[in-house]
């Protein structure tokens, strides 16, 4: 297994580099340089006094690389979040000390949790300064040790290009995740010789991409034994860029297709074996095939306990295979029978070579039968705007071609529940962390990903609070970003469970004194529109989205609106509530 790589453009544009090798630089022109030279050409960074160096060498590169202000550093990272997980890039952010590292850490948590690649520079007091309570100063590398996947500091100008080109090599390669690099203000302005090197290897990181061809086969003859197989793709299909390799699978062999929400894309979302999301809020047909299968081949996800439920009942007849690029996941939490080692799209192609064409049998009879019965569905209403609703009319208008960010909690499962997503890296949510406040700065980040695309963040009332300061970012920019907001005066997710499990107690989960965030649109330069009535929901989608620039679309949905199916924690996955049908 290869253990170095040479960095090439990240895309086909103008390859920066300044003739600088064996000249002395500062160093913050070494590490201007070398980001640039990992082929990034737009960063999200917040400006302070340690980092003003830096700073002013991005303003004398800015033909070269473009640094795009939030207006919080948290929204930062999810912008660069977003933008990552449409590229497939790493995405870059730039802090500065104290507060603005700090400011950082839910961003970061969230990005590693979903194996987001990142690296993210903090600024840091001079050395002298550290430990002494400087203003300013605090223990970055101490505060994220334990949601990273590897951190630095650069006590050294000399060492900057060895630990930017490190530091980008491990955020991309094994299981994505976030690197922190952490600047002192001495080493910014001090300077040294310029070396780069073309190579990266490091001797205790050798994370492994190909699949053991031994175990490869196993697993390719427990498929041809298997009579009820069933395929769980995680987000490590997408992150791999694997889908076209699982497609190929799954047209070979007839195998029934479940996605985490992380996954939603990964496998075309219209396709007859497609079984949808499981657990907590997926399908009752997802959920079921898990109860009823004799082996499970989970790909890229790492069996959360959202998706397997109680977990002694979990896949009770089920043989267990699992492919992971990290060993660490696999039997982490369930036994497995067969385990693969490697990058998904190394181990699914070298699968397709060996696994037994399948006919269809009748589990796939039984499949398609239970799909006509045991899939999302809601009780349409005139009377009150359902936002299941407004959901498939944001999927018929855009043609289910639009990259679709969320929050989280109720709005994030009507969305996985009834867009349909037929490509990969389309859909951007927190999954791991749950984080409110992640969409609409991800939506920011997607956008300047793909300039041309349609965007839209579907929020609640109570999430785009969380970081609606973002509004000036897209103004200022000129985002065409959409957010639909689906209003019901509660934070839904946690009115539902007050709903069911303590007596209808809705200790603080009533939003009051609500804005008209069409109002606060029109106030920071974005369009804003209101749907109070189920009629209203068509016209307001069609303006909104037809117009050309960033638009907030309140739409004043059922309040007391649950999502359905659950399965109540502490539960088996067939033991789900469903909506109560007259």
């Amino acid at each position: 297994m290869a253990d170095s790589r040479t960095v090439k453009p990240a895309d086909n544009r103008a390859f920066w580099r300044r003739d600088m090798e064996g000249k002395e630089c500062t160093g913050a022109e070494i590490l201007v340089e070398c980001i640039i030279r990992e082929g990034v050409d737009l960063m999200f960074g917040y400006p302070g006094g340690v980092v003003l160096k830096v700073f002013d060498e991005l303003y004398a590169r800015r033909d070269q690389i473009r640094v795009v202000l939030p207006r919080h550093e948290q929204a930062g990272v999810h912008a660069a979040d977003g933008w990552a997980k449409v590229t497939g890039k790493v995405g870059t952010v730039f802090v500065t000390s104290g507060p603005g590292a700090t400011n950082a850490v839910t961003g970061i948590a969230t990005a590693q949790m979903d194996s987001v690649p990142l690296v993210v520079f903090t600024g840091q007091v001079s050395r002298e300064l550290i430990g002494s309570d400087a203003f300013q100063e605090t223990d970055a590398i101490g505060v994220t040790r334990p949601i990273v996947k590897h951190s630095y500091m650069i006590e050294r100008p000399q060492d900057i290009a060895r630990i930017v080109r490190q530091a980008y090599y491990i955020a991309s390669t094994g299981r994505p995740g976030v690197v922190l690099v952490d600047v002192p203000k001495n080493v910014t302005f001090e300077k040294a010789v310029f070396e780069w090197a073309e190579t990266v290897s490091i001797r205790s990181y050798k994370p492994t991409t190909e699949g053991h061809p031994k175990s490869i086969q196993r697993l390719a003859d427990a498929i041809a034994e298997s009579k009820r197989p069933y395929l769980y793709v995680g987000g490590g299909v997408v992150m791999a860029n694997a889908s076209d390799h699982l497609l190929e699978l799954v047209n070979k062999t007839n195998i029934p297709v479940t996605t985490t929400l992380m996954a939603l894309g990964a496998f075309p979302g219209t396709h007859p074996l497609f079984a949808g999301m499981p657990g907590m809020h997926g399908s009752k047909l997802a959920n079921i095939c898990f109860q009823e299968c004799d082996l499970v081949i989970a790909v890229g996800a790492r069996f959360d306990d959202r998706v397997t439920g109680k977990l002694s009942a979990f896949a009770p007849k089920a043989k267990i295979a699992h492919v992971d690029i990290d060993p660490s996941s696999i039997k982490k939490t369930v036994k497995v029978d067969y385990p693969v080692v490697g990058d998904a799209h190394w181990v699914l192609r070298e699968l397709n070579k060996v696994v037994k064409p399948r006919q269809p049998n009748e589990w796939n009879r039984m499949f398609a039968e239970m799909k006509e019965t045991h899939w999302f569905r809601y009780r349409p209403s005139t009377e009150v705007m359902r936002p299941q609703y407004v959901i498939e009319k944001i999927y018929e208008m855009t043609k289910g071609d639009a990259i679709i960010s969320t929050e989280v909690g109720q709005i994030q499962m009507w969305a996985a529940q009834f867009y349909k997503f037929d490509r990969p890296r389309r859909w951007l949510t927190s999954g791991g962390l749950g984080t409110m406040g992640y969409g609409f700065p991800a939506a920011i980040g997607a956008q300047f990903a793909a300039p041309d695309a349609m965007v839209i963040d579907i929020a609640g009332d109570g999430s785009i609070q969380m970081n609606i300061q973002e509004l000036t970012t897209v103004v200022e920019n000129r985002l065409p970003v959409k957010v639909v907001i689906l209003n019901n005066g509660y934070l839904g997710m946690v009115r539902q469970w007050q709903e069911f499990f303590y007596d209808r107690h809705y200790s603080s989960s009533v939003i009051g004194g609500l804005p008209d965030f069409a109002k606060v649109a029109d106030a920071f330069g974005a369009k804003g529109l209101t749907a109070r009535t189920h009629d209203d929901v068509v016209p307001v989608l069609e303006e909104g989205l037809a117009h050309p620039g960033p638009v907030f679309m309140d739409f004043h949905i059922n309040p007391e609106e649950n999502v359905f199916p659950m399965v109540p924690a502490g539960k088996a996955l067939d033991e789900m509530q469903e909506e109560e049908w007259a």
